[in-house]
């Protein structure tokens, strides 16, 4: 393991310190004379609900909205404990706000709620959603999620998006086409098996299949073993994934598979299974903290693999924290109504391609010298700033050449710029 790690009491204490918690609030104007009271509060600020009343789209012009985010959860799938509901979720909910300002200068709201019947969430969201320039939802339990988003997003004219189902996605999409680079393998031939069937695995196989794989290319395995046709199915999200091949079980439907991808639970992949496994396989374990198998079985089992965990302490972590800031990040500067296909697809190729470029000299104090595209580095580092450029001009472009963009961007150099303003970048 890295210098990285954290021990437990390392980030307890680090919670702990004064003030508590990770986020809080900060003024943008100045509140220092009566005059400044008078015109952010009562009379002044008077003027300016009348410009809203009078044009409702003003109200990006003279309030936060369009850089405000909604990070919601329910607690009900927090990814490697489940459903610990809402108060223990809250510190994962802070997290992500924290990663907004910090990555993409978006400021967000954590709320975590006390609700889990959809209808209550979704009348939820909406009541909420004139408050902010997007809705971020997360660790909310499937199949409820997909119905939630699915319903929200067709009632309101802002982005919103789960993340564990999308930027989990674009980010393990990213990965796996930079690592079937390194192996010399095609993506529409190979054979890729998911130990999981519930948000993050089924938005994953979906958009993979938009990137070119056949829906017979996958197998999908949950707790009940391989999603086949003839098995009852109660879920029609898993059902379109159904297989009729002679495998019941993850242990036979990973054999000459090239790729698996952990979305699931820890320890559930044997190392005897890895050694079934097609030459050069790509194993992505991606529970957290416990991955579906160790790094260390791995490398014991066979030397050939390319492997990905979505811990930061071992190579390739897979980090929703690539792609979540930045696509939120340009689809409110376009004041995009919704994030879609085009601008995950975008996101994906940005996030990919920058993995080819050599790290800035800058970053080299935190991730060493020998640092370069291969085996062990899949993807960008979460603290490489350059993704806030690469990713969010990629999602804002797609955002306006597939119709969801309210506002057009025309200087690209200098809303690169504009970005790297937001945010304390590295000189």
């Amino acid at each position: 393991m890295s210098k990285t790690t954290v021990t437990k009491e390392e980030a307890l204490a680090y919670h702990a310190q004064f003030p508590a918690g990770k986020i809080g609030t900060s003024l943008t104007k100045f509140l220092t004379t009566p005059r400044d009271i008078n015109t952010a509060y009562t009379p002044g600020v008077g003027a300016v609900c009348e410009e809203i009343m009078a044009s409702h789209e003003k109200v990006y012009h003279y309030t936060g909205k369009g850089n405000l985010v909604g990070v919601v959860s329910n607690g009900t799938a927090v990814l490697g404990y489940g459903n610990i509901g809402p108060l223990a979720a809250k510190p994962v909910m802070e997290a992500k706000a924290m990663l907004f300002k910090h990555f993409a200068g978006i400021d967000a709201f954590d709320i975590e709620i006390d609700v889990t019947d959809p209808e209550e969430v979704i009348a939820f969201l909406k009541a909420i959603a004139p408050t902010f320039g997007a809705l971020h939802l997360e660790d909310i339990k499937a199949p409820e999620c997909f119905t939630i988003e699915e319903k929200v997003s067709k009632a309101l004219d802002i982005p919103v998006m789960h993340d564990d189902q999308h930027a989990t996605a674009i980010v393990v999409c990213a990965a796996l086409l930079n690592a079937l680079l390194v192996v010399n393998k095609e993506l529409t031939q190979v054979q890729i098996v998911f130990s999981g069937a519930g948000a993050s695995a089924i938005a994953t196989a979906k958009l993979l299949l938009t990137l070119g794989v056949l829906p017979e290319q996958i197998i999908l395995c949950d707790r009940q073993g391989v999603i086949r046709k003839d098995r009852a199915e109660s879920n029609p999200i898993k059902e379109p994934f159904a297989t009729d091949r002679p495998v019941h079980t993850l242990h036979d439907a990973v054999v000459d598979a090239d790729v698996f991808i952990g979305l699931s639970s820890g320890n559930i992949l044997m190392a005897e299974s890895v050694k079934k496994m097609a030459k050069n396989p790509i194993i992505f374990g991606l529970s957290n903290p416990l991955p579906e198998i160790a790094y260390e079985a791995v490398m014991a089992a066979r030397t050939d693999v390319v492997f990905a965990t979505g811990r930061g302490d071992y190579p390739n972590q897979i980090n929703n924290a690539l792609a979540f800031p930045y696509l939120f990040r340009g689809a409110l500067d376009v004041q995009a109504t919704a994030i879609n296909e085009a601008m995950k697809r975008a996101a994906v190729e940005a996030i990919q391609t920058l993995a080819h470029e050599e790290i800035p000299v800058i970053m080299r104090k935190y991730y060493g010298t020998n640092i370069h595209f291969g085996k062990t580095y899949l993807l960008p580092k979460v603290m490489d700033f350059r993704l806030l450029t690469h990713v969010a001009t990629a999602v804002a472009q797609a955002a306006i050449t597939s119709g969801v963009a309210q506002k057009a961007i025309t200087a690209w150099e200098s809303y690169k710029l504009e970005l790297l303003a937001r945010v304390n970048y590295p000189h």
